[in-house]
């Protein structure tokens, strides 16, 4: 049973001009994990809208409630390349409140917008 869904998208300049402007901004919204691609380097910009995108997908696919962490939720990237979410803390605690199970997740980025659709399923 799928118990929410949420969709938001990022226009790329907007979020890498918001980056650049305000220090420490990277760590408030992304976990080391997110940041770094598995070679160590630094993930690029349009990943990282991406991954902005999917947090507030995420965040309206449980209600958009008050006081969720972003770094309660972190986009992995399985070997095959598929994105999967994870969530700890405050995230996890909403989604047991709903019932989550499962998640599913797409990401996007083209034409200047990064794009996330999340499923929340009990």
């Amino acid at each position: 049973m799928i118990v929410g869904v949420g969709i938001d998208v990022a226009e790329i300049k907007r979020f890498a001009a918001a980056m650049e402007r305000t220090p420490g901004m990277a760590e408030r919204l992304f976990t080391p994990g997110e940041l770094l691609l598995p070679t160590g380097a630094p993930r690029g910009i349009a990943s990282l809208a991406a991954r902005f995108a999917a947090k507030e997908a995420l965040a309206k696919s449980l209600g958009a409630p008050a006081g969720l962490s972003w770094l309660d939720a972190e986009v992995t990237t399985e070997p095959s390349g598929r994105p999967r979410l994870t969530v700890t803390g405050t995230v996890a605690a909403r989604a047991a409140e709903l019932g989550v199970r499962s998640w599913h997740l797409s990401l996007s980025h083209d034409a200047g917008v990064a794009s996330a659709v999340v499923i929340a399923e009990a």
